[in-house]
């Protein structure tokens, strides 16, 4: 009908087509029923002779020969039919009309067999087999009444937002590798997210119960032990991911050249947890080294503070710990330099503590502005600039804290060649306000440590990182690749870091990542991936509807890859991301959209045999409050010799006066 021909005389020949067919069928039947038709004497000399005629050309050498070429011809008359479009009818209703014709059609030729009279086997014989036809024909006619629609096959089209994935195995001595199983229009095929390079940064995202720490966190971490990763984790929910760490170290101690030691950090359980001092003078080369840690360590306890860095009364209060930091490092060679002596200077009385700071030449353009205010009497303000400070540092003055932090059983020089480390540090949900700004002191000490050149490969994995502060993670990802160091950064949803660091810094953080694996997020989020995915090609089709005929039109047009409404209804353990690639190992299909596939029952058989982690130390609570007082103690003795000190010096100078 569209090639041009003449509608009328096409119709025509489907007409004659169907006549025919009939034809066939009413010769069909005065020949297989002729008894009947001679007894109602529906018969002449001219019927007969063409009916023997027909008859020596074979047409009726079988019984169904002529049935079957009668419904070939109804076919073929069909095949142009155009009947009116009827959104409303029933698939179902078609194949009954079709399956009940063709049964009647076919199968009714035992009554030729019935001992019976000739009328009454031939209106039997001719019923059922013309009931059939005209159940046929009605079911053809039905037919052409169907509108083929695509679009109500593929709802939620989801088969035009398929794409071909990587299905490669990319390794190399740093990759990250997992399994998956994708759709690509109405096949499932394999697919394998190869984040080739993982210095590049990995940012890990999904609402709670998406599968980030099963299907991403914990592969991860086995995989880089298990290429001789120097690592440091933080572990929001203790021991979740540090016991899996300990077991996968201990299996894999052979892959490093140098065997590497575990050590945990862990506030809650002192028997299991090493001490070590964020504050240790041997790390700390300048006085930048001591800014950076009183930043952190106050931003972390004042999250309102962060989007406040450069006004008055947040500035103050960091100088202020800052000049103590940098005396204690300085006194005595850092004798006392540690977090819970910083502490407890912090409380001693103005007229004491700064004539003992001021002993100290690099610190005095810090504490000059507190002395100032201190002689002009202008207490408000001074309380003011230094009580923040002292309110929020007294949160940590716990003898549990100042356990863990006064000691010195290692260092965090995760990636010394000759010595590698993993460390785990463990934070508590229930307590993330006042562990948290502790871990992010270690974590702020670590990263200017590993930050380095001609150091091992190492890992730095964040659970839940917005439940820290770090000023200058953005920093670390642009910078750190060519040190070998790998950040990956997990959290439920951006909106959880532009909340405590700010929308800038938030920005930066999550655009510079090369990597990202998301699972289900919502609102901004993923509206924010969605973009970053891009788009692909994909088929429109728009369908119109009149009296007799359907018009289809369909076109391609460039429709994101994942809309926001897909990576918000994703299931748990299905993602969708991004992988960078290197100049020497390019990748060309970086985007997926995956079902991460995981052995559930091998992995849980293998953390079943997990052994805990051991004890570290045989201490009791007298130990731990002796070691508060102790250090309570060292500040008061070294205040009232300082202070001596400078008055012996003073009574001195007046006498040579």
């Amino acid at each position: 009908m569209s090639t041009g021909e003449n509608d009328q005389d096409l119709r025509k020949i489907l007409d004659m087509t169907r006549w025919l067919s009939i034809a066939v069928l009413l010769l069909h039947f005065y020949y297989f029923c002729y008894g009947a038709f001679v007894h109602w004497r529906l018969y002449s000399e001219f019927s007969d002779n063409l009916l023997l005629g027909v008859a020596r050309t074979g047409l009726f050498a079988q019984l169904q020969n002529a049935k079957i070429i009668s419904l070939l011809l109804l076919i073929v008359s069909l095949l142009g039919t155009q009947g009116r479009k009827d959104e409303d009818s029933s698939v179902k209703l078609l194949f009954v009309m079709l399956g009940s014709g063709l049964l009647l059609y076919f199968l009714n030729s035992f009554i030729l067999r019935i001992d019976a009279q000739n009328t009454t086997i031939g209106c039997a014989y001719m019923f059922t087999s013309t009931l059939g036809y005209i159940l046929v024909l009605g079911g053809g006619i039905r037919a052409s009444r169907l509108i083929q629609q695509q679009l109500k096959k593929d709802v939620f089209n989801e088969i035009n937002e398929t794409f071909p994935q990587e299905e490669r195995m990319l390794t190399n001595e740093y990759s990250i590798n997992f399994s998956g199983s994708y759709r690509l229009q109405q096949t499932t095929r394999k697919s394998r997210i190869n984040i080739i390079n993982p210095f590049r940064g990995l940012l890990v995202t999904g609402s709670p119960g998406a599968g980030k720490s099963w299907f991403v966190i914990l592969p991860l971490i086995k995989q880089q032990i298990e290429k001789g990763f120097g690592m440091f984790i933080y572990d929001f929910k203790y021991d979740d991911l540090s016991r899996a760490a300990y077991n996968w170290l201990q299996l894999n101690k052979s892959v490093y050249a140098h065997p590497p030691a575990f050590y945990a950090i862990n506030f809650d359980n002192l028997l299991c947890s090493q001490r070590c001092n964020p504050l240790d003078p041997k790390s700390m080369y300048d006085i930048t080294d001591a800014t950076e840690s009183a930043r952190t360590i106050l931003l972390g306890l004042n999250r309102e503070w962060i989007k406040k860095q450069g006004d008055f009364f947040v500035e103050s209060p960091i100088n202020f710990v800052t000049a103590v930091i940098w005396f204690l490092r300085k006194f005595e060679d850092g004798r006392y330099c540690t977090l819970p002596h910083v502490i407890e200077l912090m409380q001693a009385q103005y007229d004491d503590l700064f004539p003992v700071l001021n002993t100290i030449p690099e610190i005095e353009v810090l504490v000059n502005p507190f002395i100032t205010a201190f002689q002009n009497d202008a207490m408000e303000q001074l309380e003011g600039q230094i009580a923040s400070a002292k309110i929020g540092m007294a949160r940590l003055a716990s003898p549990q804290m100042y356990w863990v932090l006064s000691g010195n059983d290692f260092t965090l020089d995760i990636n010394d060649p000759l010595q590698p480390k993993v460390i785990c540090v463990g934070n508590n949900p229930e307590k993330q306000s006042t562990y948290g700004a502790v871990l992010s002191l270690y974590i702020s000490r670590l990263i200017k440590i590993v930050n380095k050149k001609g150091k091992q490969k190492c890992s730095l994995v964040f659970d839940e990182f917005p439940t820290i502060f770090f000023n200058n993670m953005d920093g670390l990802i642009a910078t750190a690749r060519s040190n070998k160091v790998a950040t990956t950064l997990a959290m439920q949803d951006f909106s959880q870091l532009r909340k405590d660091y700010g929308k800038e810094q938030a920005d930066v953080i999550t655009n510079i990542c090369g990597n990202i694996i998301s699972g289900q997020v919502t609102g901004d989020t993923a509206k924010m991936l969605s973009e970053r995915f891009g788009k692909i090609v994909q088929q429109k089709e728009s369908m119109s509807i009149n009296r007799t005929d359907t018009s289809t039109s369909k076109s391609w047009q460039l429709e994101h890859a994942m809309p926001a409404s897909k990576i918000s209804a994703l299931s748990s353990g299905e993602f969708v991301g991004m992988v960078a690639d290197d100049p020497n190992e390019k990748i060309k299909l970086k985007m997926f959209h995956a079902e991460f596939v995981q052995d559930t029952k091998k992995i849980n058989e293998e953390i079943k045999t997990f052994k805990p982690i051991p004890k570290v130390y045989d201490i009791s609570s007298q130990d731990v409050l002796d070691n508060y007082f102790q250090i309570k103690l060292d500040i008061k003795n070294l205040v009232e010799n300082e202070v001596n000190r400078l008055i012996a010096e003073r009574d001195a100078q007046r006498m040579i006066q």
